[in-house]
């Protein structure tokens, strides 16, 4: 008989069946048609903005070596239609709902954290701090450790939900940011939205994506992203949410073991539509071939 196996995990109040989520942008409705979304550790959404945006000009995607750039720029049909239309899809199935708010103002931040964090299907709210201030300097609000603070102190008065800071990698110390995060309220971690990237077509001289300059993402990333889970590690005791470059269970297992409690799965999704539930699966395998009864155990056991 095969021992039953913990892969529950928990993220501030919130506890999750199992560590694995899609990353937000790489997920829709339609993809229960081949996974089932009840597996899931959690529903994350296409973040939403509180108005209307068009996105960014075409070509949005191109894809390089081990990796692919996307601009998409936050497309998104605004909050209203998020809350009328997008949450009651999700709300019929059983993973909780990860709400990603993307806003133009700390104080646009706080204003569609109150509304989503009311809402009796919203179970936390991963905040992508990784957009730009545009009421600020230009600079994305998690490229400041001052301003990273200041957002989510304000933030966290207004709700009571878990809050997840998703942070950006175009830092020069991630471990600044995450520990400003911590400090104002922040209940875990994202580490972390794609690298900021360029490609060109040699042919044409013109950049392979419309707005210039994307956001690198796919297997190319993973050592990035499993260092800076490691470096934040070593500065928070909040959970860690590893985002970058997760293809499969070995590379999930890889973040957890370097100090991420869950991971999200992105760019593997659009080259596997499985691949939710088969990173899943081979986690389930990993522990049952190194007889790990938790999960949890897993979490930061690198050996150095």
């Amino acid at each position: 008989m095969i021992a039953r196996r913990n892969t529950s995990i928990r993220i501030g109040s919130l506890t999750l069946s199992n560590p694995v989520m899609p990353a937000s942008g790489a997920f829709g409705p339609e993809m229960h048609e081949v996974i089932d979304f009840n597996k899931l550790g959690a529903i994350v959404p296409k973040s939403i903005t509180k108005h209307p945006r068009p996105g960014n000009q075409t070509p949005r995607v191109c894809e390089t070596p081990s990796g692919m750039i996307n601009s998409i720029g936050i497309q998104s049909k605004g909050i209203d239609y998020y809350v009328k239309y997008v949450i009651p899809d999700y709300a019929q199935y059983d993973a909780p709902i990860i709400s990603s708010i993307s806003a133009d103002s700390i104080e646009e931040f706080c204003e569609m954290s109150e509304l989503l964090g009311r809402h009796k299907h919203i179970d936390a709210l991963e905040l992508n701090i990784s957009c730009p201030n545009l009421k600020g300097d230009g600079h994305a609000f998690g490229m400041d450790a001052d301003v990273t603070y200041q957002l989510m102190q304000k933030v966290r008065r207004v709700t009571e939900v878990p809050l997840i800071a998703k942070l950006t990698p175009n830092v020069t110390s991630i471990q600044d940011i995450a520990k400003a995060a911590e400090k104002g309220g922040a209940d875990a971690l994202t580490v972390a939205n794609t690298l900021l990237a360029m490609a060109i077509d040699t042919e044409t001289r013109k950049p392979r994506i419309g707005n210039v300059m994307g956001g690198l993402s796919g297997s190319a990333v993973k050592p990035i992203i499993v260092r800076m889970i490691y470096q934040t590690a070593q500065v928070t005791s909040i959970p860690i949410i590893g985002c970058g470059g997760i293809m499969n269970g070995k590379d999930a297992v890889e973040m957890m073991i370097a100090g991420a409690s869950a991971v999200q799965v992105g760019t593997a999704s659009f080259i596997h539509p499985t691949a939710l539930t088969d990173v899943l699966s081979d986690i389930q395998d990993y522990m049952q071939r190194h007889d790990i009864d938790d999960v949890n155990d897993l979490i930061g056991t690198v050996q150095l």
